[in-house]
């Protein structure tokens, strides 16, 4: 039973990074597929050292720790991954065992813009580092015009967009450990 965890970096009830992930769910069809929520608190040390790890924390952590693949998409603020997914990332980074080793990823974006969040997969592929997790190199996948990329039902209109996804979808899979 293959398990996908998706990540939107956007809270945006509409977010088309969101429609993104969903839409990368489609076409990978996991066994299992769960939407994780950023809708967490900013991080801070004084909060940790006082309560602990919130709960959304700790779910969100045994979530990446039990998927067999994540996909992340991220939209672009000023030039960078969104201040939600990197607040994510910092929490998650608080909580053991660390689930992001080795963890096969992959990166979407989807923005207005010409480049399709292109320095926010870059600024996203830099913060991970730490954590060590397979992320793939390609093919890339960059919603450019993500406003008029979706039909009503959520899905990518464009026949290239769709191709490259389900490349990068078919390579995750086969990231995923046999056996």
């Amino acid at each position: 039973m293959t398990t996908l965890l998706g990540i939107s970096g956007a809270l945006r009830k509409d977010s088309r990074n969101t429609a993104l992930v969903k839409e990368a769910a489609r076409i990978f069809a996991p066994d299992a597929f769960i939407l994780a929520d950023l809708d967490l608190p900013l991080y801070n040390g004084d909060v940790e050292d006082a309560e602990g790890i919130p709960p959304a924390v700790q779910r969100l952590h045994d979530q990446i720790k039990a998927a067999d693949a994540v996909v992340i998409s991220t939209p672009e603020y000023n030039k960078n991954l969104s201040g939600v997914l990197k607040n994510a990332l910092d929490w998650v980074s608080r909580v053991r065992p660390q689930p992001w080793a080795k963890k096969p990823v992959a990166i979407l974006s989807a923005a207005d813009g010409r480049a399709g969040g292109e320095r926010a997969q870059y600024s996203l592929r830099h913060a991970m580092t730490p954590f060590n997790p397979r992320i793939l190199q390609g093919p890339e996948v960059m919603i450019a015009d993500a406003a008029n990329a979706f039909d009503a039902d959520g899905h990518l209109v464009n026949e290239v967009s769709i191709r490259t996804l389900t490349r990068l979808m078919e390579a995750l899979k086969a990231e995923i450990p046999q056996g």
